[in-house]
C-alpha cells in the first residue's frame, strides 16, 4: 500500500510510563485512509495527530455512522514490539461494517497501515512493566447529508495511545452490578458489533452503578432479563464446580478476541469449557451454594479482570474468598507473558513490527 506520510515537525513531550492511566495521551501521528463509491480506498496517509475537520452536517454526527477496534502492541522481552492476533481484529471490523453497510477493508491493508503508523511512533511504545500501546482503529462516514441514506464517503483512521491498567484496581478484583432495568442490546440489534452507539447505550446503567460504588455493570438479554450477556467493557466467564462456563455469543454479544483466545488456552489445559446460556437466577444459586468458585473478565484493555462481588437485585455476593482465584491469575499470566514475549506463543497469535 502506498502511503504518504507528513512529519510532525512539533513532536510532544512523552508522559511518565509509570503514570500512563488509559486513554489519555495520544501518540505524534495518525494514520487516515479514505473511500468513495466507485473510487474505493484511496489516498492512504500518515499525518501529524490533531484535529478532524468535518461538516456539521456529517452523518456520523447525526447517524452515528461509525465503528471501531481496540488493540495493542507490546515492548516485548526481546526488545521487538509485536502486536496480538491483528488479523482477527480486521476480521471483526468487517463483521462490524458489513453491519453497517461499510465498505471492507482488505485485511493486509488494515495490518500495514498500523504497522507503519507504530513505526512512524515506535518510540511511543512503552516498557514499563505492565504497559503498552493501545490502538485504535475506526471507520465512520463524514458525508454531508441529514437525510437517512447510505453513505457514499467514509475515513479510516488509527490512532495510538500509550497506557496502563484499564481498571485503577489493576489485578485485584472489581465489584459488579447487575443491571436488571436497563438494556445494552437485543437480538437482530447491533450488539455483536463494536459501534459507539453501543457504549453510548450503556452508560446510564454505568453511572448508576458507580454511583452505588460498583466497577462496571453486568448485562442481561434485552427480551426476558434473565441470561446473562456481558460486561460493560469485557466479556465475562464463571468457574462452577470446576467447569468453565461462558455466556453463549449471538447477535448481542461482542466475539471478544480475548474471550476467544482464553477458551483456546483453557481447552488445552484440560478445563471442561462450556458455552451455553447462562440465567441470572442460576448465577445466583451458585454463588449463595458457594459453587461459583471464580468469575472474571476477558478483554484487550484489561486482558483479565477477576471479580471478586456481585450485586444481583440487590443482594451483594462475594465471589470465592473475594481474591484472584489461580484460573483468573494463570490466564492472565499466560496471555500477559505470551503478548509481551515472555512466554513461548504456541498458538502463533503474536505480529512483530517489522
Amino acid at each position: 500500500m502506498d502511503i504518504r506520510v507528513i512529519e510532525n515537525i512539533n513532536p510532544k513531550a512523552k508522559p511518565d510510563e509509570n503514570n500512563l492511566g488509559f486513554g489519555e495521551y495520544f501518540t505524534d501521528h495518525m494514520f487516515i485512509m479514505d473511500y468513495a463509491t466507485g473510487k474505493g480506498w484511496h489516498d492512504a496517509r500518515i499525518v501529524p495527530y490533531g484535529p478532524v475537520s468535518m461538516d456539521p452536517s456529517a452523518m456520523v454526527l447525526h447517524y452515528a455512522v461509525e465503528i471501531f477496534e481496540g488493540m495493542k502492541a507490546y515492548t516485548c522481552a526481546d526488545g521487538k514490539v509485536r502486536m496480538f492476533r491483528p488479523y482477527a481484529n480486521a476480521q471483526r471490523m468487517n463483521r462490524s461494517g458489513q453491519r453497517f453497510c461499510m465498505p471492507v477493508i482488505p485485511e493486509e491493508d488494515f495490518v500495514e497501515a498500523i504497522c507503519r503508523l507504530i513505526k512512524q511512533d515506535q518510540s511511543w511504545v512503552p516498557q514499563a512493566e505492565g504497559t503498552s500501546l493501545y490502538i485504535r482503529p475506526f471507520m465512520y462516514s463524514d458525508q454531508s447529508n441529514v437525510g437517512v441514506r447510505m453513505p457514499d464517503y467514509f475515513k479510516f483512521m488509527v490512532i495510538l495511545s500509550p497506557v496502563g491498567a484499564y481498571y485503577k484496581e489493576g489485578l485485584n478484583p472489581v465489584s459488579i452490578y447487575v443491571e436488571d432495568e436497563y438494556v445494552r442490546a437485543a437480538k437482530g440489534g447491533t450488539g455483536y458489533a463494536k459501534c459507539g452507539g453501543n457504549y453510548a447505550a450503556s452508560l446510564i446503567a454505568q453511572k448508576k452503578a458507580k454511583d452505588l460504588g460498583y466497577t462496571q455493570v453486568l448485562w442481561l438479554d434485552g427480551a426476558q432479563r434473565k441470561y446473562i450477556e456481558e460486561v460493560g467493557t469485557m466479556n465475562v466467564m464463571f468457574k462452577i464446580k470446576g467447569e468453565i462456563v461462558a455466556p453463549e455469543l449471538g447477535d448481542s454479544v461482542l466475539p471478544g478476541i480475548t474471550r476467544d483466545s482464553a477458551i483456546q488456552l483453557l481447552q488445552s489445559w484440560g478445563y471442561k469449557v462450556t458455552e451455553r446460556k447462562i440465567a441470572i437466577e442460576e448465577l445466583l444459586a451458585a454463588a449463595q451454594s458457594g459453587d461459583l468458585e471464580e468469575a472474571f473478565g476477558t478483554g484487550t484493555a484489561a486482558v483479565i479482570s477477576p471479580i471478586g462481588l456481585f450485586n444481583i437485585h440487590g443482594e451483594k455476593l462475594q465471589v470465592g474468598d473475594g481474591k484472584i482465584g489461580p484460573v483468573a491469575q494463570k490466564l492472565y499470566d499466560t496471555l500477559t507473558g505470551i503478548q509481551w514475549g515472555k512466554l513461548s506463543d504456541p498458538f502463533g497469535w503474536t505480529y512483530e513490527i517489522k
